[in-house]
């Protein structure tokens, strides 16, 4: 039996459909944003070794910087299919969120790590700390003090730009409403309760952030 929304057009089926589009969103999301920090931080510290290590990644990391992660996402679907590689649209979407994850992750961290005082990382290896211990005991937790904030940041856009990744076929919230958008017609409820959906999702994030800030900033 079905309850129809009056005038709506909408049922009840409808809301489980949204509801697995939201889940699909927050584990794209979780996922995107995990493999591309975990990779970010390593990409960054590798980018402040040398300066030969930093030219060698700059197109990597300015090519993703630059590009709007839609043409990405068209664009590397395309190669993909001609090439006859095929993977789930979940992965595809984790590996190209991911990717874009790293490469602006990897500037906060290399920014991050540069902020800190030489004269630190000195008196580190003149107390007898190798290099690893210096940047583990050291500069890494007055780098995170640094790059806590813009990397929130980039966590809230990407998952607004985990909306994109409806244009390989992965069903995540938008494309969800998009989806009833076409069928019911609703366009300005369901575009407004899209709306609230990421708020509530991104709102609690950037709340936790300042709480955290505090207490790592005092």
């Amino acid at each position: 039996m079905q309850f129809q929304f009056a005038n709506q057009g909408l049922t009840w089926s409808d809301a489980y459909f949204l509801a697995q589009g939201l889940l699909n969103t927050v584990r794209l999301a979780a996922a995107a944003t995990l493999v591309g920090t975990l990779a970010g931080i390593a990409l960054g510290w590798i980018r402040t070794v040398s300066v030969t290590a930093r030219i060698a990644t700059a197109p990597f990391v300015d090519i993703l910087r630059s590009v709007p992660m839609l043409i990405q996402l068209i664009l590397a679907n395309s190669f993909l299919s001609i090439l006859g590689f095929g993977t789930s649209p979940f992965w595809f979407g984790t590996v190209a969120l991911g990717a874009w994850m790293s490469a602006v992750t990897a500037e906060v961290v290399r920014a991050a790590l540069l902020s800190v005082p030489v004269q630190y990382r000195k008196s580190a290896r003149s107390l007898g700390m190798n290099r690893f211990q210096e940047l583990v005991y050291i500069s890494m937790p007055l780098a995170f003090r640094t790059g806590l904030t813009p990397w929130i940041g980039l966590v809230l856009s990407l998952i607004k730009d985990s909306a994109l990744a409806g244009v390989v076929g992965y069903i995540e919230y938008m494309r969800s409403t998009q989806v009833l958008i076409t069928r019911t017609h609703e366009t300005w409820l369901l575009l407004l309760g899209a709306g609230l959906l990421y708020f509530i999702i991104c709102y609690p994030v950037s709340r936790y952030s300042r709480l955290l800030e505090r207490k790592v900033l005092v």
